[in-house]
């Protein structure tokens, strides 16, 4: 049980890690006004969908409508 606890820890380390520098990159290229509200959002939908995935939260009709409204937001966003 121990071992199962410190793989998710390291996981979200790298995680985290790899998010920031990923954020900092983008923002050489966006203004922050947009990098970071793609970042978020990015976080938010890849939070459900992992719940969804590997916690069988329920996948309702609701959530998915807001989740697929997110996703054409962000891409919306991009490209303004």
């Amino acid at each position: 049980v121990g071992n199962e606890y410190y793989l998710w820890g390291i996981g979200f380390v790298v995680s985290v890690t790899l998010s920031m520098y990923l954020l900092a990159k983008a923002t050489q290229t966006l203004p922050i006004g947009t990098a970071y509200p793609v970042w978020t959002g990015i976080g938010a939908v890849g939070t459900v969908l992992v719940g969804i995935l590997f916690f069988h939260e329920p996948a309702t009709l609701g959530r998915l409508f807001f989740i697929t409204t997110l996703i054409v937001s962000i891409i919306g966003l991009k490209m303004v």
